[in-house]
């Protein structure tokens, strides 16, 4: 499991703590009518709050929330699964979530074998995942003590404790019969770009989203330095997408979604779907964006080419079983002229001229000998697929 990135929904952005099954089918049956399911969205991420706030029960056996929950999880998860997709939940390690519900931290194996009873295809919140919260000093990388805080550091991040604490639950994990796709939420800490293939599938590289253009500009530059370490089975997570939040602009959520297309991140929509326009929907469900995220030939991401005059920088490309494809983002506040020089173009062979066609819109744009320059909005992003004529 997690060979490619994830595509799903979660919980956290719309709802917090106020969760239940009925919100949680509704989201899910939305997946399917909006054409989300068609377009290769699978999972269904129930995030913190789901559940008993008071503890576990007399076996240590972690509890849902009745009254949020009546129908218990697995009949939740056998519901999702009846709607052909796949149901995700949220845990920590430490010994309580963010939201201080119960954590995990000496408990993975019960709550590993609990969640597979249950019928937890994917152990991740998309959000917060496998989250990092109220970790005990003795199992933190920074010591505490009386007027004395410090950093540890370590030549081999692997053997960290928080590398520890994560490979508990992974390997915990790896004992069920069923494939539980498992997902880091540890903030870009610990180096975990550097050992997080060998516990899980994803992990995060930062705090929490916001519907914001400094939050998408401020993770991407972020992530592009860590790019070598996303391959398949392995992607940097640059957290769920907030497209339908805030007041991000049709452009600022066409760079959003591409981007995180581009350097191949999960993507979990974090929003009520029904509220969803025309516009964002087709942002989300564009084939041919999808098709490069989820290739199964190539599993590098895009990355950037030329020499970057901006933070993040504006050029990438990067290859699938189709050819060579560069996205430009505009980090400019007013439209801008942007131009590929092919010969640039990292990856793209040697030809006298070259097609290039628009993934946006999936239509040709022409044949052009040694480059080709388009104008940009503010904060928008183009794609294109680029192939010798």
């Amino acid at each position: 499991t997690g060979k490619l990135p994830a595509l799903g929904w979660n919980s956290w952005n719309q709802y917090r703590g106020d969760i239940n099954e009925t919100k949680v089918l509704i989201a899910a049956n939305q997946v399917v009518s909006l054409g989300l399911k068609a377009a290769g969205y699978q999972y269904i991420n129930v995030d913190d709050c789901w559940s008993n706030f008071t503890g576990r029960d007399t076996s240590g056996r972690i509890q849902p929330d009745l009254n949020k929950f009546p129908k218990g999880m697995p009949w939740l998860a056998s519901q999702v699964h009846g709607l052909g997709l796949l149901f995700g939940i949220y845990g920590d390690a430490g010994t309580a979530t963010c939201a201080g519900y119960p954590g995990s931290l000496g408990y993975e194996a019960i709550d590993a074998a609990t969640f597979s009873s249950w019928g937890v295809d994917c152990n991740d919140s998309s959000d917060l995942k496998y989250d990092n919260c109220n970790v005990p000093s003795n199992w933190s990388d920074t010591w505490v003590r009386p007027y004395f805080s410090a950093a540890l550091t370590y030549t081999d991040w692997g053997q960290s404790n928080s590398a520890k604490r994560y490979r508990q639950m992974g390997d915990a994990l790896k004992a069920q019969s069923n494939p539980i796709q498992f997902s880091l939420c540890i903030w870009g800490a610990a180096n975990v770009w550097t050992w997080g293939a060998t516990v899980g599938q994803s992990w995060r590289m930062s705090g929490d989203s916001s519907a914001t253009w400094s939050y998408i500009t401020s993770i991407i530059s972020s992530n592009v330095l860590y790019l070598d370490y996303v391959t398949f089975y392995a992607h940097n997570d640059m957290d769920m997408m907030e497209i339908g939040n805030g007041a991000l602009t049709i452009q600022e959520q066409r760079t959003h979604f591409a981007m995180w297309v581009a350097l191949k991140s999960p993507i979990l929509l974090g929003t009520d779907l029904s509220l969803l326009s025309s516009a964002q929907l087709a942002i989300i469900t564009n084939s041919e964006l999808l098709a490069f995220s989820q290739d199964a030939t190539i599993g590098a991401p895009a990355k950037p080419y030329g020499t970057a005059t901006t933070s993040p920088p504006e050029y990438y490309a990067g290859q699938s079983s189709k050819g060579t494809h560069v996205f430009i983002m505009n980090t400019a506040s007013s439209a801008s002229t942007k131009t590929i020089t092919f010969a640039n173009v990292t990856g793209l062979a040697t030809s006298t001229s070259y097609k290039i066609h628009d993934m946006w819109t999936k239509t040709d744009v022409g044949t052009f000998s040694t480059s080709w320059s388009t104008s940009l909005a503010a904060h928008d992003t183009g794609a294109w697929l680029i192939t010798p004529a």
